[in-house]
């Protein structure tokens, strides 16, 4: 069975920082594309960052970059994100995502795993 558990999520100040966990477990973890997306109610979910499988592509948001980072452990099964510099507007539910392929703009696709997610909530 396929599971994707994140963790991490909470509220913080706004300038503060945030690191997000994900454990998958149940797949090939090292041979997948893994990566973050975000959404807030009434709006479409949306691609935040992600990493390919032999972690030498990234995609980040432009809203988000130069403030987060994307990594994983392979050994652990899991991804991270760390959110620095997190501003009001970063207030959202944060999914991960484990797939075949990592895309700009459009984040982790091909037969997608997606946790339940954690909340973030950035305080002014």
């Amino acid at each position: 069975e396929v599971q994707v558990v994140e963790s991490g999520g909470g509220l913080v100040q706004a300038g503060g920082s945030l690191r997000l966990s994900c454990v998958a477990s149940g797949l090939a973890f090292a041979k997948l594309a893994v990566g973050w997306s975000r959404q807030v109610p009434g709006d479409e979910r949306d691609a935040v960052s992600c990493i390919d499988d032999d972690n030498r592509s990234t995609y980040y948001d432009d809203d988000v970059k130069g403030r987060f980072t994307v990594s994983r452990d392979n050994a652990k099964n899991t991804i991270y994100l760390q959110m620095n510099n997190l501003r009001p507007n970063d207030t959202a539910v944060y999914y991960c995502v484990v797939g075949d392929l990592c895309l700009p703009y459009l984040g982790v696709l091909g037969s997608p795993y997606w946790g339940r997610g954690t909340q973030v909530t950035v305080a002014s």
